[in-house]
């Protein structure tokens, strides 16, 4: 394996820029669809969805301690963390064969879509994307209500997008995984840099890059 070349870094960069924009519009549709910031859930919902609007609300709490409307924003940054890595990291086991099936055999992502039908997945990204999050419970918590969000389907389907069109060296390199970190917490980090807010817990990470996710 070698170290990404430049031109690569920016088709990377790109690509990780776009998707946080896009996962954040689609995580901002999904709570407004489940009520989550109204006082009452909607009549059209179903025991499911109102389950998980009050497992939705209730981490909102815990992010803005105490403050529901503080941990709105917050919460918007973890669906969209969730929904963009879950594809991401399926793609980075694939094509380093490690994305396993139940069973143990190594599997393909053109094998996860043979096989999306038959498992009850909506197709091989989303298959791929639950045999990667079953691999890595540390970085998938399943109990997580952020994990359970759906994103309308535009909005999966521009990710899968994104992610497909990225070219297969940036996922067998050496350095592919620790670039996406950096890529991801770009935008937050000019963000708070141009803000001129006092740097607090939620804005340290992206701004020194020294608290890196699980993952790394």
């Amino acid at each position: 394996m070698t170290a990404l070349e430049s031109g690569l870094r920016k088709q990377l960069e790109r690509a990780v820029v776009r998707a946080r924009d896009e996962a954040e519009a689609g995580a901002r549709a999904a709570l407004q669809t489940l009520a989550v910031r109204e006082r009452e859930a909607f009549a059209s919902m179903d025991p499911a969805q109102r389950d998980l609007r009050t497992a939705l609300r209730a981490k909102a709490k815990n992010l803005g301690e105490g403050e529901r409307e503080a941990g709105y924003a917050p919460l918007i940054e973890e669906i969209a963390y969730e929904q963009w890595h879950r594809m991401l990291f399926a793609r980075f086991l694939a094509e380093n064969r490690l994305l396993m099936h139940p069973m143990g055999a190594p599997l393909s992502l053109e094998e996860c879509a043979e096989l999306a039908a038959s498992e009850g997945a909506e197709n091989g990204w989303d298959l791929a994307g639950r045999y990667a999050a079953r691999m890595l419970p540390g970085i998938f918590r399943a109990g997580d209500p952020a994990a359970q969000v759906l994103l309308a389907r535009e909005h999966r389907a521009a990710l899968e997008a994104l992610v497909a069109e990225l070219p297969r060296a940036v996922f067998t390199s050496d350095d592919g995984l620790g670039w996406t970190y950096q890529f991801w917490q770009a935008k937050r980090k000019n963000e708070v840099n141009a803000s001129g807010v006092k740097i607090g817990a939620r804005e340290l990470a992206p701004v020194t890059q020294l608290f890196t996710e699980d993952y790394m």
